[in-house]
């Protein structure tokens, strides 16, 4: 079995004036990088090939800035499927097991493989979502997901190459799973056609003045005057911000 560490780069819509479209799949793969590793962590090969997009042929400003890929850059290079073939031989098994810096990855590469067509099958469906894992081994709250470059900060790892490269970040996440891993991150199983239930959306609480009034005249057995029901106001809405309160 193999650790099949993997990485992506994604173009998307330039946005416009124009009213924005809805995309079956908003997240173009343009780039994807990974590292294999064998059972006793040692790398045993490498993936990295950019992609031609055919959906936003242009790569938007932002994404230029953030990874340094152009257009131009992608104009010789093979389209996905192509791509999607190769990893596929790279990966060699579906025994593998991705692992990964958040689940945007997983989902992407899922969403961008049943858009063009091509078998998701004969991808691994075990993975390991290293973030979380990082955030809880430096005993961080479980919503406050570290940043790729933040981890290799705090575990001091060497930073040989910049980061938003496929390939880089995939280096990186399997730098930083070596470090942290324990036998208890286990592989959890992938179902790309999951959608978590969300809660129900509470209904928003407005604050019946007229009846907190009410109530404070018939303490009072008279009427309030307006600076008395302003003062009211103000300090019953203060009094929800909780900022006051003393331990």
């Amino acid at each position: 079995m193999h650790y099949i560490v993997f990485d992506l780069e994604f173009n998307q819509e330039i946005p416009s004036l124009q009213e924005k479209k809805k995309y079956p799949c908003p997240f173009e793969i343009i780039q994807i990088g990974a590292v294999k590793l064998d059972s006793r962590w040692k790398t045993v090969g490498t993936f990295n090939r950019l992609i031609k997009p055919t959906l936003f042929e242009r790569v938007n400003p932002f994404i230029t800035e953030l990874t340094g890929i152009t257009t131009e850059n992608l104009q010789e290079e093979s389209l996905f499927p192509d791509v999607y073939k190769d990893f596929l031989e790279f990966i060699e098994s579906v025994e593998s097991v991705f692992c990964v810096w958040g689940m945007t990855d997983m989902k992407e590469l899922y969403r961008n493989a049943e858009y063009h067509g091509l078998d998701q099958s004969l991808l691994p469906k075990g993975y390991l979502n290293i973030q979380p894992y990082c955030t809880k081994h430096f005993h961080l709250p479980a919503k406050s997901l570290l940043k790729l470059e933040n981890a290799v900060s705090l575990l001091n790892l060497p930073v040989d190459a910049h980061f938003h490269d496929a390939l880089n970040d995939a280096c990186y996440t399997a730098e930083i799973m070596k470090a942290i891993y324990e036998p208890s991150m286990l592989p959890k199983v992938y179902d790309p056609a999951y959608i978590p239930v969300r809660p129900p959306r509470q209904r928003k609480k407005v604050i019946d003045f007229e009846g907190l009034l009410h109530q404070f005249q018939k303490m009072y057995e008279r009427e309030l005057t307006q600076e008395e029901a302003g003062m009211i106001k103000t300090a019953y809405q203060m009094g929800k911000t909780k900022q006051f309160l003393k331990e």
